[in-house]
């Protein structure tokens, strides 16, 4: 490692690292836990359509504070 470089790593979630960018451009977001909000039962795709993929896992989500938007879902399609 150079002597610039920090020993200590701090970990973050998929969920963390999306409040810290938004908050770079001044949107006020907070992460929550997975699977504790409302939004991460329903199913994610239409089922009705080829294209769409059966394979996806949730990621997270973050609510968004002073906006319209109530929340984010982050999911991987795959």
């Amino acid at each position: 490692m150079q002597d610039t470089e920090s020993d200590t790593f701090v970990y973050q979630t998929l969920p963390e690292k999306f409040v810290d960018m938004l908050k770079e451009i001044g949107v006020d977001s907070e992460p929550k836990d997975i699977g504790t909000d409302e939004i991460e039962l329903d199913d994610y795709y239409s089922r009705y359509f080829a294209q769409t993929p059966r394979m996806v896992t949730n990621r997270g989500c973050l609510e968004v504070k002073g906006s319209n938007i109530d929340a984010v879902q982050i999911i991987q399609k795959g």
